[in-house]
């Protein structure tokens, strides 16, 4: 991937914590498809507290737009509060997967 010059984009990552009604209403599903059309790669899953975590790896622009999406969730959440911790790049991740 590159930025607007050609040079290659820098990824970011970010640790999301998402609070609300975000757990039985299809939003790790939504996560998922917002970050394969973004190019997003990570993990989404939900906690033991009722909310829900992701790991986001992407670049800058990605992760702006993937946070923002998330800020909204699907239709029958109701998203109270995203938290974002910048963390390092794992590198590890070749997908956005739903963990169980």
């Amino acid at each position: 991937m590159t930025d607007h010059t050609g040079a290659p984009a820098m990824r970011r990552a970010l640790r999301l914590r998402i609070s609300g009604r975000v757990q039985g209403v299809g939003f790790r599903w939504y996560a998922r498809a917002v970050a394969d059309e973004l190019g997003v790669l990570g993990y989404v899953r939900n906690l033991p507290t009722g909310d829900v975590e992701i790991l986001a790896e992407a670049d800058a622009a990605a992760l702006d737009r993937f946070v923002a999406a998330m800020r909204r969730g699907p239709r029958h959440a109701a998203v109270r509060d995203v938290r974002a911790q910048a963390v390092e790049p794992e590198g590890r991740f070749g997908c956005f997967r739903i963990e169980v």
